[in-house]
């Protein structure tokens, strides 16, 4: 299957191209790479534009604008999401495609490496990804619950088919619970796994500049917010 990794980008000059390069070295044989310029007002799309990948640009600013900006855009049978400080590994693409083997499999995600992180708070932040996260979205997914799943908004694989049925992505949601929405509507469709083993490097800058615990809090406070709506 054809993946279209979909990279939204809002004034990331200074991290764009790290990203793009980490992605023209997988190892999974058949994708393509789309940079959404999502209302720039730096340098991001002239920086994107020096590599072989598909730049467009979406006008209207918001994550969810310029997700689903690339949703329409790709060819790809699978969609998958990255956010433009992330650092995947070689085998990110073919890591993550594994999992659509079993055809009642819709979407997969897999936890965040803060690799710039202080050593404490990445190690603990992995470790307790890779235990809770799976957890969560297992419960969400049993006979009793029916509510939903658990996917991060920056590592995440969704069949285009279905990603289509559920209606795409909702752009009145500017932030904070998007792939928690997405989650919930695609699981409708099919079962959502979330695998330790496809793991995201990616920067831990948002913490740094709004705060650990303040951070947190809105991620929980908004998980549980979508996952009861």
């Amino acid at each position: 299957m054809k993946i279209s990794v979909v990279i939204p980008a809002h004034n990331e000059e200074k991290n764009i191209a790290a990203t793009i390069q980490a992605l023209l070295v997988q190892d999974y044989p058949d994708y393509e790479i789309i940079v959404v310029n999502n209302a720039s007002t730096d340098k991001t799309l002239e920086v994107a534009s020096r590599f072989p990948v598909k730049v467009v640009t979406e006008l209207r600013k918001g994550l969810l604008w310029a997700r689903e900006r690339g949703r329409v855009e790709a060819v790809g049978e699978i969609i998958a999401n990255i956010d433009a400080d992330c650092l995947p590994d070689t085998d990110w693409l073919s890591s993550g495609f594994s999992h659509f083997k079993n055809e009642k499999i819709v979407a997969v995600s897999g936890p965040y490496d803060y690799y710039d992180a202080e050593p404490y708070f990445r190690k603990s932040s992995l470790l307790f990804q890779k235990n809770v996260y799976p957890f969560f979205n297992n419960l969400f997914q049993t006979i009793i619950f029916k509510r939903g799943a658990t996917l991060i908004g920056g590592n995440n694989f969704i069949r285009a088919s279905i990603l289509q049925k559920a209606g795409g992505y909702d752009t009145s949601i500017t932030f904070y619970g998007e792939d928690t929405d997405t989650a919930k509507r695609v699981s409708d469709h099919g079962r959502v796994i979330f695998s330790r083993n496809v793991l995201m490097k990616t920067s831990a800058r948002r913490f740094k500049a709004e705060g650990k615990f303040k951070l947190m809090t809105k991620y929980w406070y908004y998980f549980f917010k979508h996952i009861f709506s």
